[in-house]
């Protein structure tokens, strides 16, 4: 963590707090700072709950157990007075949509490449909030995004940017790649201008969208999202998104990666955010290879890491199947007889997808003679033909 030269703060008056503040946040290493009041996000707490009512979240139940308290931060604390948001960029090197022409490789989404940002935004928004806590006097609590707090409409209130059609933050300075962090504080701090919207009449993001998960411009539905499937869900991919899936093994950046206002972002200055070795398209023959010991190794300090390997190998196996390459059956074939059924499934759907029937017929008798889940069976007798196109 930077050191800084405010290390024994005083007490000061709050407008000269304010700008304090920023520059002790620019010194931590934060791209974007700026403060709103915790009723400041107008109607989007009735849009969490129109979300949550249409069953758009899937099986993210956290999501509907915290909606009381994540549609209004007073409900987490009724005595703030000041919401201090910051942003740091993420935004990569080079444009991620450039591995899809490369489908015997994975695409991890930008995010999850570097270390996780769950820790590398706690530690710099807790150094910033002792610092802030000493200089005001008050009591402040620091927010990431496990904590049900509405990051992205507090942080277009705060004018850090504005919600796009594909519904993340976007910033005229750093595009559509922003990990937010929020402190609230007792401390009455002045408020800056929220931001308008800029999307005007594009609609790039929506219409790049391999399974069509927005159902109109600034609404989606999780259950269609790639992002959602590959990470969140921890069940089966339905037969309707794998092939839209692609080699896109955890995550995808397709929505923000097209967003115009990219052009004026700039590579992030985070080192712990550039690519961990490995994580940047690797071959899939090597993710099929990986063990669980050796895909924590290879993941370790990641967000790839908390998914799990099972959940991780259930998407290889997938993007494997895709290439329809037969050369990656060896690799494949193994996992017919992995313990969990997540990863057996989709090895038999993968083999079917890459292999002749006359070759995989033997294997599937092998498999079935043994095999006792329903979901497991029900790919081996569905077959390649068993695969259907997305509906909208």
């Amino acid at each position: 963590m930077p050191a800084t030269a405010h290390s024994m703060p005083r007490q000061t008056e709050p407008q000269d707090l304010k700008s304090r503040l920023l520059a002790e946040a620019r010194a931590l290493g934060f791209d974007a700072v700026n403060v709103t009041r915790p009723d400041a996000i107008g109607a989007a707490g009735e849009r969490l709950m129109a979300f949550l009512a249409h069953g758009r979240h899937g099986d993210m139940d956290w999501m509907e157990s915290t909606a009381e308290r994540r549609r209004d931060p007073r409900a987490l604390w009724p005595e703030v007075r000041s919401i201090v948001m910051l942003g740091m960029s993420y935004a990569p090197e080079r444009n991620p949509l450039d591995g899809l022409q490369q489908p015997d490789r994975g695409i991890v989404s930008v995010y999850a490449q570097g270390k996780d940002y769950h820790d590398v935004v706690k530690a710099r928004l807790k150094a910033l909030a002792r610092w802030l806590h000493a200089a005001s006097g008050q009591d402040v609590k620091v927010f990431v995004d496990t904590a049900p707090l509405m990051e992205k409409p507090l942080a277009q209130a705060a004018g850090l940017g504005w919600q796009g059609k594909h519904t993340n933050l976007v910033s005229r300075t750093h595009g559509s790649w922003l990990f937010l962090g929020a402190i609230a504080s007792l401390a009455d701090l002045e408020a800056d201008e929220p931001e308008v919207d800029h999307c005007g009449s594009c609609r790039r993001c929506l219409d790049v969208c391999p399974t069509q998960a927005f159902p109109a411009p600034y609404q989606l539905d999780a259950r269609r999202c790639i992002a959602y499937l590959t990470i969140e869900h921890k069940g089966h991919i339905d037969r309707a998104f794998r092939r839209a899936i692609g080699n896109r093994v955890f995550g995808c950046d397709d929505c923000l990666a097209v967003c115009p206002w990219n052009k004026f972002a700039a590579a992030s200055r985070e080192a712990k955010f550039a690519a961990v070795e490995g994580t940047q398209l690797p071959p899939l023959g090597e993710l099929l290879a990986l063990d669980d010991e050796r895909f924590r190794e290879r993941f370790r300090g990641t967000p790839v890491k908390r998914t799990g390997r099972d959940r991780f190998l259930r998407n290889v196996l997938i993007a494997a199947g895709n290439t329809r390459d037969r050369s990656l059956a060896d690799d494949v074939r193994p996992h017919v007889r992995a313990t969990s059924p997540l990863v057996r499934a989709m090895a038999a759907w993968a083999l079917q997808e890459m292999l002749d029937e006359s070759d995989v017929a033997p294997i599937r008798e092998e498999a079935l003679a043994v095999e006792d889940d329903e979901a497991v069976v029900s790919e081996w007798l569905h077959g390649r033909n068993g695969t259907q196109e997305i509906h909208a």
